[in-house]
């Protein structure tokens, strides 16, 4: 009886496992199966609207997303900022440091858009799905004149150059191998009958990286589009991108493919942007304005050259060493404060670069509020001041969150809005979808005439949206410039 059935289980576990490989060799016959794809995390707009946040990848470069003078700036930084506000969602930036790896972080579902400038090719479609376009370029070769190019004759110059791509056949050409370049000169190759050499370089490296190395010599030859190879080539006229490597191309972004409700209302925002005057400013401002990227570049304060904010940076370390905070947080504060400029003044009386008020700089000991140095040393200690009143509550984030609004309202109006956060229900103790509501309404008489409101009335949208600006650029911060 006991042998009838185990034999009974093994047959049954014998068509379980047959119908599971049946199901699989179907799949693996089915020319419409995509395993990446089919592997890939189910994420759609629901999820992400409920979570509240844009989680999108990101290329450190010099037209992508960069800090110039203490502003986070660049052409998919300014689209993703709107993009985010008009979803009403929290943008959360992640840099790629390794563009081969990609469309995995993404199928993953560790980011929803890749917001870099990709060109649309029908392999990649094996993998993910594109936006609607942002806009159209060729690809192009981007090679180096001889160094004594300016002393040559104009015919002398030509003999030195590519002026056909056939004339890369048995030449060396250096790309990154997962990227649309590639892509282009196997076709090329194929076309022409002949082999080009592929030189593979590193993933981590950004396209205006490449183009810097054929400026120096490291490499003969690199392929790019177009915009990115003209603007980036603007201060270094011993390069020529002269030679077209292919036709006009589509460059989108990136989304999963199961995520079809979210790039629909991408594709509708991308199509309204691309007409508005405002979305033409954003793309000649990082892709044809030569003059303003010379200026960037010529800059200490441009993080592509520097790993400096501003030309304070030693006194932030110095000053919030002593108060033991993260000195990129204070340089985000005075950046707020007054975009780092020591003569600044507000409506209010506040000056210098910390915009310490008359009355507050006296009692600090400060002799001359436009003196950088004294202001960042009276601002720091003022801020300390509201740190240690809050000590109270554990968690330093949160806490230097009170410490800040203390700082731009006034001590007396934050405990007023603790005060009435309590009332309402919501903890007193914690800044973010608590304190800062109740803040913003203390705005309203209804709120601020209540009996145990001490200090009355306060404009509370500058606390809030001071707090919460300081925190967005010390992200930016964090991002670009190391401790």
């Amino acid at each position: 009886m006991h042998i009838h059935f185990r034999v009974y289980i093994v047959f049954i576990v014998l068509i379980i496992f047959s119908c599971k490989e049946d199901s699989n060799l179907n799949q693996t016959k089915d020319p419409n199966y995509n395993p990446i794809v089919a592997n890939s995390v189910d994420r759609d707009l629901d999820e992400i609207k409920k979570d509240g946040v844009l989680k999108a990848l990101v290329v450190y470069s010099s037209t992508s997303y960069f800090l110039y003078k203490g502003e986070a700036m660049g052409f998919e930084y300014e689209l993703l900022t709107q993009l985010a506000k008009d979803l009403g969602l929290k943008l959360e930036l992640v840099v790629s440091n390794d563009l081969d790896s990609q469309f995995e972080v993404l199928n993953r579902g560790d980011v929803d858009l890749i917001a870099h400038g990709m060109t649309i090719t029908n392999q990649r479609k094996w993998e993910v799905d594109f936006t609607e376009y942002l806009y159209l370029t060729k690809q192009v070769l981007v090679q180096r004149k001889p160094e004594n190019f300016r002393n040559m004759s104009w015919a002398s110059l030509q003999k030195h150059l590519i002026h056909d791509p056939i004339e890369l056949i048995g030449d060396t050409v250096s790309i990154r191998k997962n990227s649309a370049y590639y892509e282009r000169i196997l076709s090329l190759s194929n076309e022409m009958g002949g082999d080009i050499i592929i030189d593979t370089l590193s993933s981590e490296l950004t396209t205006p990286e490449i183009i810097d190395m054929v400026a120096k010599g490291q490499i003969k030859y690199t392929i790019a589009d177009e915009n990115i190879a003209k603007i980036n080539t603007s201060n270094q006229p011993i390069l020529n991108i002269e030679v077209p490597i292919s036709f006009s191309q589509r460059i989108a972004w990136v989304t999963r493919t199961k995520s079809v409700k979210f790039r629909e209302v991408v594709n509708k925002w991308i199509i309204k942007q691309k007409k508005t005057v405002n979305y033409n400013v954003i793309y000649n401002k990082y892709f044809k304005n030569k003059r303003s990227f010379k200026r960037r570049i010529k800059s200490e304060y441009y993080s592509l050259k520097n790993n400096q904010i501003s030309k304070f940076d030693n006194h932030f370390k110095r000053y919030a060493e002593k108060i033991n905070i993260d000195w990129r947080l204070l340089a985000s504060q005075v950046y707020q404060e007054s975009r780092f400029d020591p003569e600044a003044q507000s409506w209010a009386g506040a000056e210098g670069l910390m915009q310490v008020m008359p009355a507050t700089a006296e009692a600090l000991g400060i002799e001359d509020i436009s003196n950088p140095i004294e202001s960042i040393k009276g601002g720091t200690k003022y801020l300390d001041q509201m740190y240690k009143y809050f000590s109270h509550i554990e968690d330093h984030e949160n806490r230097m969150k009170f410490a800040l609004a203390s700082y731009n309202c006034g001590y007396g109006h934050v405990l007023d809005a603790q005060r009435l956060a309590e009332a309402n229900n919501l903890n007193p103790n914690i800044w973010q979808n608590n304190v800062d509501k109740t803040m913003l309404a203390l705005r309203l008489p209804k709120n601020y005439k209540k009996p145990f409101i001490k200090y009355g009335y306060v404009r509370g949208t500058e606390p809030v949206t001071y707090v919460q600006q300081i925190f967005e650029r010390y992200e930016h911060y964090k991002q670009f410039i190391s401790l």
